[in-house]
C-alpha cells in the first residue's frame, strides 16, 4: 500500500479522538463506542473481531480473538470463524486499555438485569451496528479537530505505532493477524523512518585507532 494512501493516527491524535469520545458517553451504549475505539487502537483488531468479542473471550490479561461477525442487510449477522488461521490468536492487553474494560463491564453489570459472560464487549446483548459506528467515527473526529480516518485506519494506526517504535515485522504481522509477513512488510515498510538514522549512529561509534 502506497505511503500516500495509508491513513492513521498518531498516538497524541488518538489521545485526543478518544478524550472526545469519552466526553460524548452518556449511556452504557455510548460507551460501547468508546470501547470499541479504544479495543481497536490498543489491539489493532478488525471491525468484524471487535464486535464479535464477548467477557469469555478475555482471560485475565488476554485478550482471545476467535470468531468474526459480518453485518448483512437482510440476512442478520452472522458469525464466522476469523479471516484466516492466523488470525486466530492471544494478545495480551495493555494496562490501559484493561482499566477501560473494566470500567465498562461494571457499567453494563449495572445497566442489565440479565447481564451475562457471552454478552458482547462493546454492545451487550447485540453487537453495535456498522453504520452506528462510522457515524460515531466521524462524530468524534470532528469533536477532536482531527481529520477523519476510516475504521479499517485504526488497525494502520496500532501498526505504524508499533513499527515506529521498533517493534519486529513478525509480531506485528501476529497482532493483526496476517498470515504473511510479506504482506505486512508491504504495507508498512515505508514507516521505519528511524532506521536509516539508527544504522548510522551505531557506525558512527565505530572508530578505529
Amino acid at each position: 500500500k502506497p505511503a500516500d494512501t495509508l491513513h492513521y493516527y498518531t498516538a497524541e491524535e488518538f489521545c485526543k479522538y478518544i478524550a472526545a469520545a469519552r466526553t460524548r458517553a452518556v449511556t452504557v451504549n455510548d460507551w460501547g463506542y468508546y470501547v470499541f475505539f479504544s479495543i481497536a487502537f490498543y489491539t489493532g483488531a478488525r471491525k468484524g473481531e471487535i464486535n464479535a468479542l464477548k467477557w469469555t473471550d478475555i482471560d485475565g490479561n488476554i485478550l482471545h480473538i476467535r470468531r468474526s461477525i459480518a453485518q448483512k442487510l437482510k440476512g442478520g449477522d452472522v458469525e464466522t470463524p476469523p479471516k484466516n488461521k492466523s488470525s486466530y490468536r492471544d494478545l495480551q492487553i495493555p494496562a490501559p486499555l484493561m482499566n477501560i474494560l473494566s470500567e465498562h463491564k461494571q457499567r453494563q453489570k449495572e445497566a442489565a438485569k440479565n447481564f451475562s459472560e457471552d454478552y458482547r464487549i462493546c454492545g451487550g446483548e447485540q453487537p453495535l451496528r456498522d453504520t452506528s459506528i462510522e457515524n460515531h467515527n466521524k462524530a468524534f473526529a470532528k469533536a477532536a479537530g482531527l481529520p477523519h480516518i476510516r475504521i479499517h485506519d485504526f488497525r494502520h494506526t496500532h501498526a505504524s505505532l508499533l513499527v515506529n517504535e521498533g517493534i519486529n515485522i513478525q509480531e506485528i504481522a501476529r497482532r493483526l493477524g496476517h498470515s504473511d509477513v510479506q504482506m505486512t512488510w508491504n504495507t508498512y515498510s515505508h514507516l521505519y523512518p528511524r532506521e536509516e538514522e539508527r544504522a548510522v549512529e551505531i557506525l558512527n561509534r565505530i572508530v578505529p585507532d
